[in-house]
């Protein structure tokens, strides 16, 4: 890398897209400098905000040439400041927020072809305007855009049952490092010519090219659904329920995410306008979902059978199952305010965490004597999506102990974590991506062969480095 672009560098890259969407103002700035939770802060002499492919191209190809460092960014809602420009001032960030257009909604053949700013519950409104599905849904769907999905690989809650956003993408349009574009925005299921690169570019961070477009999957759109909201005493019966539902329901089990005590006495307590939907405080609570393309009163008919038999086995202490669409609305509601509400508890030290799924209640089990052991007193507040083995392993800070002083404990604590995962045979990251605040730790826990493909990758890819320096690998 050169030591940074000159005024006349930078004059040539903001020539690229005019004046009025190249900012360079620090209180401009700031929104794209600091990652959404101020964790990480860069600089950035400049951000560029292209209309198009072309625009984009033109910005690669002469930061190709000048090996000036290119930071690509979406909606800017990542947890691994995978978006956000180092500390040196040298690195400029490319936002894809002015390419935003939804280009094609085709409702034969099942497929929406979006720009790659398009903000996420847009592409859902749209799909569902035209009585279709697009199953991707995150608790950030109001402002992340489906560039950053596509580039981070995002998961979300629909895992279980639709796949994560590489399982709903059929075709892209990539530009890469050296400036060219490749124009892989196709619609067919079925291409078997050679290696498929739409997978080189998916969950990538932005550091083998910039997706500029996408080809997305669509689904009919369910005539009815239906959630309940379950109270039950173990994380072993959490896995049982899951186990009757899925051999119950199928595919129809749209969602399956699990709750602690903490975090539901968390969020009573200090949320008024949510409320219990049972009558009793669980320690354990799972939020089902069940998804029908015939009726409402199918979807109704199923989950109620799923739980009848659950409560006479023993399986589950109490349920309440929605009666109409606002009651499953507020099922949501308070599953989506657990991140929020866990702020009440003090500093939180978060882990993004897969195991597969048959081991989760184990790993719970064997997490909380390992976090124990490496800050006493320290509260586990484990949630997330069992259905697909994503657990969100949060630990709050202890009642009586200071933040300075638990802050200290933090690398004991992650060292413990990332350890068990390991142990457990999966993943430090499920779906929030490595950037750059796990790149280490990649490096350390990523089996060696796959690695230096990856970096074979990004040479071969990026040679000059320009692209997302400092990320991933």
């Amino acid at each position: 890398m050169t030591p940074g672009p000159n005024a006349e560098l930078l004059d040539r890259f903001t020539a690229i897209v005019g004046k009025t969407h190249a900012l360079t103002a620090a209180d401009d700035l700031t929104h794209y400098t600091h990652e959404n939770r101020d964790i990480v802060i860069g600089r950035t002499p400049l951000v560029l905000k292209p209309a198009s492919r072309e625009e984009v191209a033109a910005i690669l190809k002469l930061a190709h040439e000048t090996r000036t460092a290119i930071v690509p960014q979406g909606g800017h809602t990542g947890h691994a400041a995978g978006g956000v420009p180092d500390e040196s001032g040298t690195q400029i960030v490319l936002s894809l927020e002015r390419m935003n257009h939804i280009v094609e909604i085709d409702t034969t053949g099942n497929t929406m072809t979006v720009q790659a700013g398009v903000v996420l519950q847009t592409i859902q409104q749209a799909a569902e305007a035209h009585d279709r599905l697009f199953p991707l849904a995150l608790g950030s769907q109001g402002s992340c855009q489906i560039g950053g999905n596509i580039s981070t690989n995002a998961g979300g809650v629909g895992v279980l049952a639709y796949g994560n956003t590489r399982d709903l993408i059929l075709g892209l349009e990539v530009v890469t490092p050296s400036g060219e574009i490749w124009h892989g925005l196709g619609k067919l299921k079925k291409d078997n010519t050679g290696y498929d690169l739409r997978h080189l570019f998916i969950g990538a961070e932005g550091t083998l090219g910039v997706v500029t477009a996408a080809v997305l999957k669509l689904l009919p759109r369910p005539k009815g659904r239906a959630a309940a909201w379950v109270g039950l005493a173990t994380t072993e019966a959490c896995l049982g329920l899951l186990d009757a539902a899925l051999e119950g329901a199928g595919k129809a089990l749209t969602g399956f995410e699990f709750l602690p005590r903490i975090g539901v006495d968390v969020l009573f307590d200090h949320y008024p306008d949510q409320r219990n939907p049972l009558a009793a405080r669980h320690d354990w609570q799972v939020l089902m979902e069940i998804s029908s393309a015939r009726s409402q009163q199918d979807a109704q008919a199923l989950l109620q059978s799923i739980l009848a038999e659950a409560l006479e086995a023993g399986t589950i202490e109490d349920a309440a199952l929605s009666q109409n669409e606002a009651q499953r609305l507020s099922f949501w509601a308070i599953r989506e305010t657990i991140p929020a509400s866990q702020r009440k508890l003090g500093w939180s030290i978060k882990h993004d965490i897969s195991v597969p799924v048959h081991r989760v209640p184990d790993f719970i089990a064997a997490a909380a004597a390992a976090v124990e052991r490496a800050c006493p007193g320290a509260r586990p507040f484990p949630f997330g999506h069992m259905g697909d083995g994503n657990i969100h392993y949060n630990v709050s800070q202890p009642e009586a102990m200071a933040l300075e002083t638990f802050r200290a404990h933090g690398d004991a604590i992650q060292n413990a974590v990332f350890d068990l995962v390991v142990a457990f045979g999966g993943s430090i990251s499920a779906e929030h991506g490595i950037g750059r605040l796990k790149r280490e730790l990649l490096a350390r826990t990523k089996d060696p062969v796959a690695l230096a493909m990856m970096r074979q990758i990004k040479q071969a890819l990026d040679p000059n480095g320009i692209l997302n320096p400092g990320k991933v690998v």
